[in-house]
This record gives structure tokens, sequence and C-alpha cells, in this order.
């Protein structure tokens, strides 16, 4: 009988042989300094380390790769605010298939620079007056290309999914026991295939999504099982965080397999952006923070084995950086 959910942990598994010498194993790392600060074990995955300074890069060329030889010559075409048009955009030029992302006007400049050098075409618009989705849409169907979407997709959820398998393998290498995995939520493609392969592996693990304050959809939608939305004029720093619902393929999986939903505010996010710079030499985004921000705040639930915080991306403008940082 064929599973109600969009991905299984095989699909992961056939995803992780599709990128397996393309895109980097990220690192796992461990500080003593993270440990004595939250008074447990804490390991982090720096997805900051991965083609494209994000995650996406995973999934975008797990979907790209899957395209017939005949048919890319269309192109692909995706929306984004930066991460996920960074690693179409990287796995486009890897696969020579022309791509076009759709970016909001105010998407981080670093992110636009990024995905220009990548060879992509981008098509600018106003993310409170116009559709991404449906300006994507219409592009791919006027050229015949293929549309790729940042998460609901099976190719990309299980390509995210890579990252689970990484953890525990990782984490065996070292000897550590995993009790938890908080991973940031927007659309929630990465947190349901980390959830797929790492549950399929380790079944008692508890998955914990963590969202900014205002966009905590993901876990609002588990505590009433159902899709929530955004409450209106919602804001918050973590640009690549912004889905207004759960994903439609992403929510069942996580809906089956994810524990409670965490939640941050900007200033906690901060906090860990400046925590990770001074302390653990790391340059964080604010959406790949949010992990790490739940564990300093104290909002990360008790664990007598370690927690897996992974932090998502990189990618920050200097500017926004240099004022993050510099404030105390």
């Amino acid at each position: 009988m064929k599973s109600p959910l969009a991905i299984g942990p095989r699909d992961v598994e056939d995803a992780a042989d599709i990128i397996r010498g393309v895109a980097v194993r990220t690192p796992l790392l461990r500080s003593p300094f993270l440990d004595e600060r939250t008074g447990r074990q804490v390991l982090l995955k720096f997805e900051g380390a991965q083609i494209g300074g994000a995650f996406k890069f995973r999934g975008a060329y797990n979907r790209l790769a899957r395209i017939r030889e005949e048919d890319r010559a269309k192109g692909v075409v995706a929306w984004s605010s930066g991460n996920h048009a960074q690693g179409v955009a990287a796995a486009a030029r890897i696969l020579g298939i022309p791509a076009t992302i759709v970016m909001p006007a105010d998407a981080p400049a670093m992110k636009l620079a990024n995905t220009r050098s990548l060879g992509a075409e981008i098509v600018l618009y106003d993310r409170d007056t116009q559709s991404r989705e449906g300006i994507a849409t219409s592009l791919a169907q006027n050229r015949g290309a293929v549309l790729v979407p940042s998460y609901d997709d099976p190719f990309i959820i299980a390509g995210q999914g890579t990252a689970g398998i990484e953890i525990v393998e990782q984490a065996e290498e070292m000897g550590v026991e995993i009790g938890q995995v908080l991973v940031c939520c927007g659309g929630g493609g990465l947190a349901a295939g980390i959830a797929t392969a790492v549950k399929d592996r380790l079944p008692q693990t508890a998955i914990h999504p963590v969202e900014p304050a205002a966009f905590d959809d993901t876990a609002r939608s588990l505590r009433t099982g159902r899709r929530v939305t955004v409450r209106p004029g919602a804001r918050s720093i973590c640009d690549a965080l912004l889905a207004p619902t759960p994903g439609a393929l992403t929510f069942p999986i996580n809906k089956a397999l994810l524990s409670e939903g965490l939640a941050v505010t900007d200033g906690e996010v901060r906090a860990a952006m400046r925590y990770a710079f001074e302390v653990l030499k790391l340059v964080v985004e604010p959406g790949g923070a949010v992990a790490l921000a739940a564990l300093l705040a104290g909002k990360a639930p008790p664990s007598d084995k370690a927690t897996v915080a992974v932090i998502s991306g990189s990618n920050v403008d200097a500017a926004l950086f240099a004022d993050i940082i510099g404030t105390a």
C-alpha cells in the first residue's frame, strides 16, 4: 500500500546517492564552550559550509539531476528570497541547465549578487503586492521550463533529508548518542527531510522545528493538526524563514514525525549570531541561527543525550551582520 506521505527513507537514501561527490558533507561540530553555556552536550550541523552557503543545494541538485537530458535546454524556474535561489543556480550551472529565479526586490543584496554570479537570470517582484508563485508558474509555462519549488516537491524534501543521514552517521563516528535535533523551519522541507532520515535510523529521537516568533505557523499547525497561516503584518529578520503557511507536502510528514515546535524572537536570533561569531567563530545568517538561538535562550527541551542544532546557512549581508555583531 502506497504511503500517504510524499517521501520515505528510501527516497532520502536515493538522494544521497545522487548528490554524493557533488554536495559537501558538511561538518558536525562540537564546542566545549557551547556545552558549558547550555549545560548539555551539543552538536552543530554547519550547513553554511555547503555549496551556496546553505542546505538548499542538496534538494536543488537532487531535483535538477532528475530532469531528462532532452528537457534540460528549456531550463528551470524557481522562486526564493535567496538560499533556494543560490542552490538552484549552483545546481543548474553544474548540470548545464539555464535557470531563472523569481526573487523579492528587497532580498538581501548578497543573495541577489551571488545568484547572479552563478549565471541565473533574476526576475524581481514586490513581495507585498505580487505573487512569486504566480510569476514563476507563468514563466515556466510560457517557456516549457521545469518549475522547482523551494520546499513542496518530493525530490527537494528528500535532498534536504540527506543532512539527516549525515547527522546520524557523523554522530556515530564521534561515539555520541543523539536525543533530539533542532532544525529551522520555514515551509518545512528541511525539517521533513531530516525527520524522515533520522527517525528511520533513530526512532526515539525527537525532532523539533524552530521558527521566528512571528512565523510560528508550523508550531501552531502541529498543535491544531491542520495547516494555519502567519498572522497579517508579521515581520522578522529571518528572511529565509518567512513562508506564510506549512507546505501541502511537507506538513503531513512533519505532523507524523515532528515533536513540539519552538519559537525564538529576533532579539534571541541576534544574540545567537553574535555568540556564533564571537565564541564559535562561525558566520551565521538570521534564519540559520534559530536552532542555536533556542538552545542559548533555554527553550530546548531537556535531554540526557546530545542535542543537534542545525545551522542552516551563512548568507547574511555584510552591513546587517556588522550591525548585529557590533551591538552589545
